[in-house]
This record gives C-alpha cells, sequence and structure tokens, in this order.
C-alpha cells in the first residue's frame, strides 16, 4: 500500500516538473521572438524555421529573422537577419544575414 502511495506521488511529482518544464521552454521561446522580432529591422518581421538552442554554458539561443526592409531607398526589398538572443540578459542582438553573400 504505501509502496504504490509512493509511486502515485512520485509519478505525479514527475508530470508536474515535466509540464513546467515545457511551459518555462515555451515561454523562454516566447520571450525570444518577441526580443528578437522588436530588435529587428524590418518591417512585417517574422522568424524563419526554429531557433538554435546552444548549450546552458554558452546561453545563447539564435533564430533567422526574415521581413521587408524599412527605408525607402530599398524600395520593398525582403531580407534576412541573424538574431542571438543572450537567455541570461534576456536581450537580443541583431545582424542582416546573407548566406550566398562572398
Amino acid at each position: 500500500m504505501i509502496r504504490s502511495a509512493l509511486l502515485l506521488v512520485l509519478s505525479l511529482a514527475a508530470l508536474c516538473a515535466q509540464a513546467s518544464s515545457t511551459q518555462a521552454w515555451n515561454d523562454q521561446r516566447q520571450q525570444m521572438l518577441n526580443a528578437c522580432l522588436k530588435a529587428s529591422q524590418f518591417k512585417n518581421a517574422h522568424a524563419r524555421g526554429k531557433p538554435a538552442e546552444f548549450d546552458d554554458r554558452v546561453g545563447f539561443s539564435a533564430l533567422l529573422i526574415e521581413g521587408t526592409y524599412a527605408q525607402k531607398h530599398m524600395k520593398q526589398r525582403t531580407g534576412s537577419e541573424l538574431c542571438l538572443y543572450d537567455r541570461r540578459q534576456q536581450q537580443a542582438f541583431v545582424s542582416e544575414w546573407n548566406p550566398q553573400a562572398k
């Protein structure tokens, strides 16, 4: 009886821990997305694909942002930016990203 009650309690605790971890990751990703979109220089900025999550020792995530250049001389051209998100400081940094450039 005690064993089955203990197993039940441990199972519930594991489920709660897993659920909060999933929710915490979802919250962190939403914070990253919001920070990257805010840091972007694009109009109609949006994320492309899933973020690259680096090890906690590095503390950064990377996300590709696409959108339309806001400057008039760019004539509504689309472009890409790479956003590096510092998970510890909750700050986003963007740089133009053109993988075809040499």
